[in-house]
């Protein structure tokens, strides 16, 4: 019964992870990423101040020491200001499937910086596998000229491939903090939206926005970086084996393609379905080994 409940969970955060791609696209046709950032970032910030004082994890920030602000400030940093700017950026200079699919990388730059930072061994297997993947992001770079060449820019795939390390990076650390995850995201977003608030003072950036693209910045805030985030926590609290659940996060890129073809309107080219299933195989490939 409480696989079936995590199941159902995980699905729903997979189905709406699966928009998000066609999301940002579509709302930066009205807003500069700054403005998206910022009033996706404060719409997630509202819902963990939501989440903190429905479980009653408000007087747990007073335990917490000087240290641990300053973590969160650093952590803050990183995702949402760092994240999103750069990988919002990549959707502006991409199509929104080879944004999405180069993105997809962040479990490759993950096992990199493991690698790297936690001194971790890597064997042959491994890295036949990381191999895989780094084709399918050749496969995916080398078609994606001709899916629609004025849209796509070489500094749009720097972009992308930023943001899977810098994400990885977050991730290295994130999980090093062994405190409260909905507490942790509410500081993010707390010391994200500071930031984000003051970069668009400092620019003289207008707030002042299209209704559609503050829906499509609330959209974002609430199912990429809000409610989804709960969801997934629940549903990894609910499974025996968060393996069961976590291996579902494979199909999100696929089935963000259909989404992609419905909304944005691009037409999916084969090489994207070939480099995206190259990457996601060698990304499978590497996690089993690992094991």
């Amino acid at each position: 019964m409480r696989l079936n409940r995590a199941y159902c969970y995980a699905i729903t955060v997979i189905l709406l992870w699966s928009t998000v791609a066609s999301a940002f696209k579509i709302t930066l046709r009205y807003l500069n990423v700054l403005q998206m950032l910022f009033y996706s970032s404060i719409t997630s910030f509202i819902v963990f101040s939501v989440a903190i004082v429905a479980f009653n994890k408000v007087d747990m920030l007073r335990l917490y020491s000087l240290r641990d602000y300053m973590y969160s400030a650093l952590l803050g940093f990183l995702n949402p200001l760092l994240y999103y700017t750069v990988l919002f950026k990549a959707y502006s200079l991409l199509p929104a499937q080879i944004a999405q699919s180069l993105n997809y990388t962040w479990p490759i730059a993950i096992a990199l910086l493991s690698t790297i930072i936690l001194s971790q061994r890597v064997g042959l297997k491994e890295i036949a596998a990381l191999l895989v993947s780094f084709i399918g992001v050749v496969v995916v770079i080398s078609g994606a000229r001709a899916i629609e060449y004025t849209a796509f820019k070489y500094s749009g795939v720097f972009y992308a491939l930023c943001s899977a390390f810098i994400w990885a990076f977050y991730w290295t650390l994130n999980v090093r903090d062994k405190r409260d995850e909905i507490l942790k995201l509410f500081l993010n977003f707390l010391f994200g939206t500071i930031y984000i608030y003051a970069i668009i003072l400092l620019n003289s950036i207008p707030l002042a926005v299209p209704f559609e693209g503050l829906v499509g910045a609330i959209y974002i805030g609430l199912f990429e970086m809000g409610v989804t985030f709960l969801l997934w926590l629940k549903a990894l609290t609910l499974s025996k084996k968060a393996a069961y659940v976590s291996n579902l996060i494979y199909v999100v890129p696929f089935i963000s393609l259909l989404f992609i073809r419905l909304t944005v309107g691009e037409t999916i080219s084969s090489s994207t379905i070939f480099g995206l299933t190259l990457i996601v195989s060698g990304i499978i490939a590497h996690k089993r080994i690992s094991k």
